[in-house]
């Protein structure tokens, strides 16, 4: 299994974790996935979610060019719950970023 990668917003407050090319809540519901092999994710009906960035941060940037339909991966399965990694401490938005709106599965 592939390790995982906590993402935090602007505030440090963990939303997200990676694991290989999927993204999940921290209620571990899939939520998205890097379609492009990028720092682009896509949530799970295909729509722009946000960008990898700073490794940790994910933010949506309200200026991203459409890109093709990603497809669909196929379901991954259920990762289990990622421990709590704690607070990241604060980072400002890159210029024409925002926090990242983490949708409700379902």
């Amino acid at each position: 299994m592939s390790s995982i990668h906590h993402l935090f917003d602007s505030s440090g407050e963990w939303i997200a974790f990676r694991i290989g090319k999927n993204i999940y809540n921290p209620d571990a519901d899939w939520i998205g996935w890097l379609p492009w092999n990028d720092t682009d994710v896509v949530t799970t009906n295909g729509d722009y979610l946000g960008t990898i960035s700073n490794e940790n941060r994910i933010y949506h940037f309200s200026n991203k060019p459409y890109r093709s339909y990603p497809g669909y991966p196929g379901f991954p399965g259920y990762p289990g719950y990622p421990r709590y990694p704690g607070f990241a401490g604060y980072l400002p938005l890159p210029s024409g970023a925002g926090d990242v709106k983490i949708p409700k599965p379902g």
